[in-house]
């Protein structure tokens, strides 16, 4: 008898710990945050609608620097032995260049107006990484020794929310290479700050990931949230929220605003795999209804617009 017992735990220990290893874990890409690459004068505006913006020009930063290629190299390989899955940033810019031939800007066929794509959104699109991680340091120097202030930011590339952080000063030392300093000053907060993502990504797991979506349309479009459909004679915002309510984990979202000529729908909460295994992000979740929209009895022409990985548009009467 006992040494049944000893079996079955011995056996139940191994299912938990296989369990666990076979846990899925966040994608993760590291960044340079905004502040670093504004002191080292890494820089660029792009022009959004008439508004002139400043980005970080990371494809600068990876090609003059190369203290920045070591440093992302060194945090990579931290998250690595924690079993994390990584998305190479530079890779992820070259793949953006690539694509640079297509336009940036989406435009309706009917009345030329347009949604523009920053640059920032169209890189997270193209590395598809659950997890941002925005890193600043600098360096201290007193007399021969120097140390790191480093502060570490785990951004959901969804929403932009701040999921886990790590912030600290390393001890002094004669190691000249800051790859060498920033590890020794991160390396007792890694555990703390990749259990917090987990936890983060597990959430998501069980209850959805946390995508916006809006409801617009076109000012030639004779129709508003306001029309009726169907024997039932109900309002298409009334349609609209309620697919949402059926698609939605756990029937999660909230609805913002809504009026005659627009709904916003924020903390929809979306599966993070289809019945296939397949990654499900903003576009491929509110495709579904924009379908629906257009199939009778509603026979709307509409236009899917993305804003990164967590924003989708639908505008209404036209593409």
């Amino acid at each position: 008898m006992k040494k049944n017992i000893i079996a079955l735990v011995g056996f139940l220990m191994l299912a938990v710990s296989f369990s666990f290893a076979q846990a899925k874990k966040p994608t993760i890409m590291v960044v340079p945050s905004d502040v670093w690459c504004n002191q080292n004068g890494y820089m660029l505006s792009y022009n959004n609608q008439g508004t002139i913006v400043k980005i970080p020009d990371y494809k600068r930063a990876f090609q003059e620097n190369a203290e920045v290629l070591q440093v992302i190299s060194q945090i990579n390989g931290m998250m690595a032995e924690r079993g994390f899955p990584l998305k190479n940033m530079e890779s992820a810019i070259k793949t953006l260049e690539s694509n640079a031939a297509e336009d940036n800007m989406r435009s309706s066929k009917d009345s030329g107006s347009g949604v523009s794509e920053s640059p920032i959104d169209a890189l997270k699109k193209v590395a598809k990484a659950d997890i941002i991680m925005q890193l600043t340091w600098t360096i201290n120097k007193t007399g021969p020794k120097k140390s790191i202030n480093f502060n570490l930011q785990g951004l959901d590339a969804y929403t932009d929310k701040q999921v886990a952080t790590a912030s600290g000063t390393g001890a002094p030392s004669f190691a000249a290479e800051v790859p060498v300093l920033l590890s020794e000053a991160v390396l007792s907060h890694m555990d703390n700050f990749s259990s917090s993502l987990q936890t983060h990504f597990d959430d998501m797991f069980e209850n959805g990931r946390e995508i916006i979506i809006r409801i617009q349309k076109w000012d030639d479009w004779d129709g508003d949230l306001e029309t009726e459909f169907g024997d039932d004679d109900e309002e298409l915002g009334i349609v609209i929220e309620d697919w949402i309510a059926d698609n939605a984990v756990k029937g999660r979202f909230n609805t913002t605003d809504m009026t005659a000529d627009m709904a916003l729908f924020e903390q929809v909460r979306i599966p993070l795999f289809n019945e296939k295994g397949r990654a499900i992000d903003a576009r491929r979740f509110v495709n579904d209804l924009s379908k629906k929209l257009k199939n009778d009895p509603f026979g709307i022409p509409n236009k899917l617009v993305m804003k990164g990985l967590g924003r989708a548009t639908i505008i209404l009467g036209g593409k």
